[in-house]
């Protein structure tokens, strides 16, 4: 079977669900999503064009409801976001947080991340890619629909360029095992610690990780780079 095939037959990572907006996540995007909400067209995506200058690049995907994507753009205006969201609410939530706070460097996907990795994003030109606390699929027979498995790395650290990096973060150990074992099989990446990586100072505390250490959860962080 072709990658193609392959991905034509894979189990998705996420399963969308229904739910109601908020009337400012409506009115967000109504007003905002033409502008920062950028279409999937299935042709590489010129970020310079896009965001009317060249500046490094990093992609986030499933950003949730965008608390600390919007922070970590706001405390890096000289860096350029783009991030990957299939569930409506967040991304007009995140549109909300845009609006409220100026933010000009930040740009919106609400598609499928492999998708837009396989079309969208040309290879070697990330600076980074976050994935915090994608869905853990906790019971043995979901494991399948994880997003971190080989054939997903190997296409995403193909897309980072030289030097760039790979920062992911989860609050499931069994999941942190995995990241971990799938990352550092892949030969185009280069685990930054020994094994699991301190908390960057620049990745936010998202509510749902205060909440879960407060009740001691652990949170583990893997920071690969490119090479």
């Amino acid at each position: 079977m072709t990658f193609a095939a392959e991905q034509r037959a894979r189990v998705r990572s996420y399963v969308l669900r229904g739910g109601r907006l908020g009337p400012g996540q409506q009115r967000a995007l109504s007003e905002l999503g033409p502008r920062f909400v950028l279409p999937y067209s299935g042709q590489p995506l010129d970020a310079t064009a896009v965001f009317g200058r060249s500046a490094p690049c990093v992609l986030e995907i499933g950003f949730g409801m965008g608390d600390a994507t919007a922070q970590v753009a706001l405390a890096q205006p000289a860096v350029d976001f783009i991030g990957i969201e299939v569930h409506e609410a967040g991304v007009g939530a995140l549109l909300k947080r845009i609006g409220e706070g100026g933010i000009s460097n930040l740009r919106l996907l609400q598609h499928d991340a492999v998708e837009v990795l396989q079309h969208m994003v040309q290879p070697a030109s990330l600076a980074g890619v976050h994935i915090w606390f994608p869905d853990p699929w906790h019971k043995k027979r979901h494991h399948k629909r994880r997003l971190i498995q080989p054939d997903f790395v190997r296409l995403l650290a193909g897309r980072v360029a030289l030097g760039g990096y790979v920062h992911l973060a989860t609050d499931w150990q069994p999941y942190a095992e995995q990241m971990l074992e799938v990352l550092s099989a892949e030969p185009l990446l280069v685990n930054s610690a020994a094994g699991y990586a301190p908390k960057p100072a620049w990745r936010p505390l998202t509510k749902f990780e205060a909440r879960g250490l407060r009740l001691g959860h652990g949170v583990w962080d893997l920071l690969f780079h490119r090479r």
